[in-house]
């Protein structure tokens, strides 16, 4: 056993939480990012604007998601260059027999195929053969396999949520958007969650909703310790800056949490926001506004007419509400003590 130990160390096989569902799964959105996300804004631009070039840039990007997730999968857990190359054919396997469920498939399998190639790595005199076969007969193996299944359960479960939220709205719109919103600021990817369930429809207006909160409400409330740079950061960037914050002093995390639990079912009963761009979207909050502008792709590819009610309640659910709601619990919990000086200050 202890050898085995020692083997997987070499080959830096690390089994763990940290590994597999913080640094891989954060790389398989941002992977998502930079495939299907980036490309349904540039298609959607293109379509906007009459334009076939971005049309066709688009749809080429957002082609190339199951390998462009594999890939990022594989960097993050620090796969050599023959395995990390090899991943591509893996994602690309994945993705398409995961079905609508593809991210999940792709991350399941595309860690164990990573894993195993890192294993054969350089282990042979044939390692120009022998890694890549190894990887892409594993990844390609499990995809034909299991990715179906993987595809259809995840599916089926983000199927469940919208059902729900389609018949629950008040309560769905509450849940979803706490949860996931919880998600956004936690070290794990409410993205990757969202792409992974294919969350969309009044769920994922439930879940902006609540990634909104959670990065608004931070960025305002602590206006008054870390000024416009904090703002920025927080308000564009991610609320998971607080973190460390929030290890210290829990009780930082109620007036966004609270403000979500509001917002989620306004979205949901009050101006029934939809995402129905790509799912993950739904997980991405005001980080460079690539929620708000999934909303719009969505209303775009469903050919909505957007009225200036669907407008003004995008910017309360993702601007106004939680700013002002947010400063206001803040304000209480100030009074009452919970939350002190510089306890939002965040650390350079």
């Amino acid at each position: 056993m202890e050898e085995v130990r020692s083997f997987f160390k070499k080959k830096d096989v690390i089994l763990s939480a940290q590994r597999y569902g913080i640094d891989a799964m954060g790389a398989m959105a941002q992977g998502l990012f930079a495939s299907l996300l980036i490309g349904t804004i540039i298609k959607t631009l293109g379509e906007q604007l009459g334009l076939a070039f971005l049309v066709s840039a688009g749809s080429y990007a957002a082609a190339v998601a199951g390998p462009a997730m594999a890939a990022s999968i594989g960097y993050a857990l620090r796969a050599p260059q023959l395995v990390l190359f090899s991943l591509i054919a893996v994602g690309g396997a994945a993705n398409e027999l995961g079905g609508a469920g593809g991210p999940l498939a792709v991350y399941l399998i595309a860690i164990v195929a990573a894993e195993a190639g890192k294993l054969v790595s350089k282990e042979t005199r044939m390692d120009i053969l022998v890694t890549p076969a190894v990887t892409i007969l594993v990844g390609t193996g499990l995809s034909v396999l299991f990715a179906p299944a993987i595809g259809a359960a995840a599916s089926a479960v983000g199927g469940v949520i919208m059902w729900a939220t389609e018949l629950q709205p008040l309560l769905m719109g509450i849940l979803v958007s706490v949860l996931v919103g919880v998600a956004l600021t936690l070290p794990i990817s409410s993205a990757a969650i969202c792409a992974a369930l294919g969350l969309t429809g009044l769920a994922g207006g439930a879940a902006v909703a609540g990634c909104c909160a959670q990065m608004i409400g931070f960025a305002v409330m602590s206006y008054r310790e870390n000024g416009i740079g904090g703002l920025v950061s927080q308000g564009l960037g991610t609320s998971m800056l607080q973190m460390p914050n929030i290890l210290r002093n829990p009780r930082i995390w109620i007036p966004p949490t609270l403000a979500s639990a509001i917002t989620g079912p306004l979205a949901t009963c009050l101006f029934r926001l939809e995402m129905n761009g790509p799912a993950v979207s739904s997980g991405m909050g005001t980080c460079g506004l690539v929620g708000q502008i999934g909303v719009y792709t969505g209303w775009v590819e469903m050919g909505k007419t957007i009225t200036a009610f669907d407008w003004a309640g995008l910017v309360l659910i993702c601007f106004v509400l939680p700013a002002v709601l947010s400063t206001l619990f803040c304000q209480v919990l100030r009074k009452k003590g919970w939350i002190a000086e510089n306890d939002l200050k965040l650390t350079a």
